[in-house]
């Protein structure tokens, strides 16, 4: 047992002198009835009573305090430690400690400028596993890959060129020691980003390339300081400037070509820091799309509160000592009594508390049932959108996608951000559910060995496309089946992303609905790839046209030939000719085809309908599937704004 908050307990010095002050108060009003009333008179004019109930009125107030006291110093258990899991990624950062980065080119100098990009990275991504490298003439491993950001940070904070014990830059080095770190690790692909100047290179810098490429490294080169340059300074040459053996001032400046062909080889980026660019944001941009795995973070121990158990004690202890305290009429007391002891409780709470041990208890339709009715009951908007939440719950845990989806859409409605945040999230996993549903014909596993299974994801979509190849009416096997399931898909997981986002948005401490709009994402662009590789491979199987085909043979008639935009010619169109543009008003006057927000995610009777807006009757399922998807490419830049950048301003001007 312990106490969270102990310092409450000063306050247990009040209740003996409150006792005192009652004491000696009963003392005072005493001696004044004996200077009022003579002795002899006393009992005839003066009615007195026991004061036995003033007593045990002041006893249990005391009680009440020290109750309430104790609760407030939050008295506490201990259930164990656990440790936190959360899905990320490995980065490795290499920093460069040659003599160069203490050029003042840019404020304060480079290394300084380095830094805080480090720190900004370790910012902006919590959940990543990172590790540092410093190089000069030779690199080592100065902090390992570790969750604890709070252990990288320090080792930054103290690191300088002085560490390096052998002077230069050796990139080569410090990428082969780096790919060697994360080849241990097991992951297929991983991040290096690399802050150096890029000058004086040593080693054999193409080697170390080609064995990044083949271990799946990624660089990322971060460049510092300028073109121009400025001196190296050097406080043990005169003028603290560093000079070569002809006694000229050595200038050190940025080389852009040796960067950028680090990150061009191996697939990276490339960006110049202090020039306006989000170096966190491009990194982190990037990073989403390797592959997440499940790790294990900081142990904490797990309280158990128990100051509920002091507010009971202390509610009955003051209504006793009212009860005590106040000179009550035998038949006005008892009736008192009663009313406060035997009036039910209302009913509202009794069904609220209904419906929660249902969905505690996994009966999720009584539960879903239960919150449905209070919702509609309820004429608060807040707590309306509670219910509402309460309901979707029920229905998701149920399996009941479709129902969860109405449910949380009107969840809403509240102002609360974090029930908002909450809400978006269980829409987004209610529409991923929905198009997992369609493809697979079953719910999507939450085992984390399972996550994500592209596997297996490849072999459900390729069926469908198998068997969209072998019907002979290819129009009505896309409205049935294969590419009418795969379209849904498109649909409610595009829809899903943007609701992940929201949720980031209003709760940017969701990890959650990051860590489920990256897995979303990584499927969706999984999908537009096996598209595009059954688009090729229809290309390939269609026969080409021999020499002499399509000539009139002799003695025979020329063929006749109809007239341009004939409703008759049915030949194949050009893969760009798909109806009409994105941009065009629909001929028919059905107006945009946007489904209702209850609608979108699920395959409803009607969805032949509401599609025909946007539906070419020249366009091909797997056409139009194709277009869904070019559609939706921007999700991962998140939510979709008018003249939305790749990249926003950086929040420090450094």
């Amino acid at each position: 047992m312990k106490f969270a908050q102990p310092l409450w307990f000063v306050l247990l010095v009040l209740l003996p002198l409150l006792a005192a002050a009652a004491v000696l108060m009963a003392r005072f009003r005493k001696s004044q009835w004996a200077v009022f009333v003579a002795p002899r008179l006393r009992g005839v004019l003066v009615k007195r009573g026991s004061p036995l109930p003033r007593w045990f009125a002041l006893l249990f107030l005391l009680a009440a305090c020290a109750a309430i006291v104790t609760a407030l110093a939050r008295p506490q258990g201990d259930d164990g430690i656990r440790t936190e899991k959360s899905l990320g990624r490995n980065l490795l950062v290499a920093l460069d400690l040659s003599r160069s980065m203490r050029v003042k080119d840019v404020k304060p100098d480079r290394l300084a400028q380095a830094k805080t990009v480090i720190y900004e990275l370790l910012e902006s991504m919590p959940h990543e596993r990172v590790g540092l490298i410093g190089f000069a003439g030779a690199s080592y491993v100065y902090a390992p890959l570790t969750v604890d950001h709070k252990a990288v940070r320090e080792t930054v904070e103290q690191i300088d060129e002085t560490w390096a014990p052998l002077g230069g830059s050796d990139l080569a080095s410090a990428i082969h020691l780096a790919t060697e770190t994360l080849k241990k690790t097991g992951q297929k692909n991983n991040a290096l980003v690399i802050l150096s100047d890029g000058e004086k290179h040593e080693g054999d810098l193409d080697a170390m390339i080609a064995e990044a490429q083949r271990s799946g490294v990624y660089i990322l080169a971060i460049g510092l300081g300028t073109e121009d340059g400025d001196y190296v300074p050097n406080p043990d040459f005169p003028g603290n400037r560093m000079v070569d053996r002809s006694g000229q001032p050595i200038i050190s400046r940025l080389q852009p070509e040796v960067m950028r062909k680090l990150a061009t080889e191996t697939k990276g980026r490339y960006a110049v820091a202090g020039i306006g660019m989000d170096i966190p944001a491009m990194v982190k941009s990037f990073i989403k799309d390797l592959d997440a795995f499940e790790m294990e973070g900081r142990e904490r121990t797990i309280p158990i509160e128990f100051y509920q158990w002091l507010l009971l004690p202390a509610i009955v202890f003051l209504l006793g000592s009212v009860l005590a305290g106040t000179r009550w009429r035998g038949v006005n007391a008892a009736a008192l009594a009663a009313g406060v002891f035997l009036t039910p409780t209302p009913a509202r709470a009794d069904e609220v508390s209904a419906a929660k041990d249902a969905l505690v208890g996994k009966q999720y339709p009584q539960a879903f049932a239960a919150y449905r009715k209070l919702a509609e009951g309820s004429r608060i908007r807040d707590r309306k959108a509670r219910f509402r939440f309460g309901e979707g719950t029920a229905a998701y845990r149920g399996g009941e996608f479709k129902e969860a989806r109405s449910a949380f859409s009107q969840a809403l409605l509240s102002a609360d951000s974090d029930l908002l945040a909450n809400a978006h999230l269980g829409l987004g996993n209610s529409l991923f559910q929905l198009g997992w549903r369609g493809l697979a014909d079953e719910t999507y596993p939450a085992g984390p060995a399972q996550v994500p299974d592209l596997e297996r994801f490849d072999r459900l979509v390729k069926e469908r496309l198998a068997k969209l190849r072998e019907t002979t009416d290819p129009k009505q096997e896309g409205q049935a089946g294969g590419y009418a399931q795969i379209e849904a898909l498109i649909t409610n997981w595009a829809d899903a992303v943007r609701h992940f986002n929201s949720s980031l948005a209003a709760s940017p401490s969701a990890a959650a609905a990051g860590n489920n709009g990256g897995l979303t994402m990584t499927y969706l662009k999984r999908l537009r790839q096996l598209l595009e590789q059954d688009q090729q491979e229809t290309e390939e199987s269609m026969p080409q046209p021999q020499p002499g085909e399509g000539q009139p043979q002799p003695g025979e008639g020329d063929p006749k030939e109809k007239p341009e935009g004939e409703e008759g010619d049915k030949g194949p169109k050009p893969p760009g000719n798909k109806g009409q543009g994105e941009n065009e008003e629909p001929k028919d006057g059905s107006g945009d085809a946007k489904e209702k927000p209850e609608d979108k995610g699920g395959q409803k009777k009607d969805d032949k309908e509401s599609d025909k807006g946007d539906r070419d009757p020249n366009e091909s399922p797997a056409d139009r599937a194709r277009r869904k998807l070019k559609e939706n490419a921007d999700l991962e830049k998140g939510p979709l704004t008018p003249g939305r950048r790749e990249y926003r301003d950086p929040e420090k001007d450094w």
